[in-house]
């Protein structure tokens, strides 16, 4: 009797091992089922990375874009800006929307920082203040296009972040047409990106953004409420 309560304690009495037993190759067969779940999951995932990170590095800047009804910019840095005014300036719209300013910068140093003249910002831009990200991005333009009646604006933003504001903006508007104007800071195609850390952080970052906002389009869109707008237009000599 002792000799079966020391084998029944220790586990290896015929009851407790043959549990033991069971419970051992439940999980194995667990473990083999997730790993033949996770490794195509883990190729699909970084293979659409390799796929969304060779797209954004081939993306140019458009020498000579065709004009349109008007050019949107998503703050976010200053070659955006510069480049959405030299378009403006050059007669590619006819007004211009800054989309996602900080609210506590006033229209007078926005217009310093970009070197823009005092009859060009009082006739022709527009500021928004209330986009905090590029969802804002999104719902704030499409109000400011629908108030305005464009049909067909540029859209400015750095190459890694257009895919996704693409489909931000893409999702809510409906008969109007969305130029993209891709402006790139460092050429990374020939697959530089895969060997500059920085790089590749910014890019996989954007590319896990991207996904989300995917996932988000599977869900019920709410339409842009025109009535909600909180766009700034000012004249030349306006303090704000």
């Amino acid at each position: 009797m002792k000799g079966h309560r020391f084998d029944d304690a220790s586990g290896s009495g015929p009851g407790r091992g043959t549990g033991f037993g069971l419970i051992g190759r439940g999980l194995a067969a667990l473990l083999r089922a997730a790993a033949k779940a996770v490794i195509p999951a883990c190729i699909l995932v970084f293979g659409g990375f390799a796929l969304f990170a060779t797209h954004v590095s081939q993306l140019s800047t458009p020498d000579d874009p065709e004009a349109a009804d008007a050019i949107i910019v998503l703050t976010g840095g200053q070659a955006r800006l510069d480049a959405a005014l030299d378009l403006l300036k050059s007669g590619k719209g006819e007004r211009l929307l800054i989309s996602g300013v900080h609210p506590s910068t006033s229209r007078k140093s926005l217009q310093a920082a970009t070197g823009g003249d005092d009859a060009l910002f009082a006739c022709c831009v527009d500021i928004d203040r209330a986009a905090l990200d590029t969802i804002g991005n999104a719902e704030e333009s499409v109000k400011w296009v629908r108030t305005h009646d464009y049909r067909r604006v540029i859209l400015v933003t750095n190459n890694y972040h257009m895919p996704r504001s693409l489909l931000e903006l893409g999702r809510l508007l409906d008969r109007e047409q969305l130029d993209p104007y891709p402006v790139v800071n460092a050429n990374l195609d020939k697959g530089e990106w895969m060997v500059r850390p920085e790089a590749l952080r910014v890019l996989f970052t954007e590319y896990g953004k991207y996904l989300v906002a995917l996932v988000r389009g599977l869900l019920p869109q709410r339409p842009a409420d025109e009535g909600d707008m909180t766009v700034v237009s000012a004249p030349a000599d306006a303090t704000d």
